[in-house]
């Protein structure tokens, strides 16, 4: 799937597509934003908007206040 128009995405749907990625493809947020041609920052914007942040540990977004 083509993540670089993720601005498009619904915010939910967006989340989804980014974890699962990151769960099987990406081993970092960085890879992941490079490997897609991403605008990291309009990502983490977008995601926290929802309530997530990204956890490097588990390499995944988590909704925030969660280990």
């Amino acid at each position: 799937m083509d993540l670089s128009n993720a601005g498009k995405l619904d915010s939910a749907i967006l989340l989804g597509i980014v974890n699962e990625k990151l769960r099987l493809e990406c081993d970092s947020l960085d890879e992941l934003v490079t490997t897609y041609e991403m605008d990291v920052d309009h990502v983490v914007d977008k995601l926290s908007a929802l309530g997530f942040q990204y956890d490097p540990l588990t390499n995944q977004f988590k909704c925030a206040g969660t280990s």
